[in-house]
């Protein structure tokens, strides 16, 4: 057995590296909205805002209109992506991978970028990118310089509690809405 010193062996393990999922985007899209990176959650589930507490699918929803057996977290997955589809939303994060332990966006290190740029050559209709949360909003140098209208959301994330989600949800109206992707509020 190898001798170890004490410090050695009370030293955490590294975080492991983690890759993110593949982008959620079909022709037609107007609105890019970019996470920072998927959650344990999400990547054990290999879904989108996949923490059952998540402000995301229930925001979508409200926008949408979209309630009981219909709204999109009662949907299975595979089912909420046609509706996203529909609205003209795409979905993404700016980090390809990282090492992180936990899902704490203050926990991720060695980020590496995803190819925002290449995403957007690849859908023309884009008309704005929004920023979901603090960590994602970091890198709006990066997405302003893209050419597009760039927003900064209040994030979904349950780690959000500061924000209820009527106030979540009055600030992505406006932004869903100035790019006609949020029904009326008088609908």
């Amino acid at each position: 057995m190898p001798d170890t010193t004490k410090a050695e062996a009370s030293s955490p393990s590294p975080a492991p590296r983690l890759s993110g999922l593949a982008p959620i985007a079909a022709p037609g899209a107007k609105l890019l909205v970019l996470g920072s990176f998927p959650s344990v959650a999400s990547l054990q589930a290999q879904q989108y805002y996949a923490h059952p507490r998540n402000h995301f699918w229930p925001i979508l929803s409200a926008l949408w209109g979209l309630e009981g057996d219909q709204a999109l977290s009662a949907l299975p997955y595979a089912a909420r992506l046609p509706i996203v589809h529909a609205h003209g939303l795409a979905i993404w994060d700016v980090y390809a991978g990282c090492e992180r332990e936990g899902s704490l966006d203050s926990a991720i290190q060695n980020a590496q970028l995803n190819d925002l740029a290449g995403l957007i050559r690849r859908i023309p209709t884009l008309e704005a990118i929004a920023h979901n949360g603090g960590e994602s909003s970091r890198h709006m140098k990066i997405t302003q310089a893209l050419g597009l209208p760039v927003y900064k959301l209040p994030s979904t994330s349950p780690a959000n509690a500061s924000w209820s989600f009527e106030r979540k949800l009055a600030a992505w109206r406006a932004v869903f809405a100035a790019h006609r992707l949020a029904r009326s509020v008088n609908n």
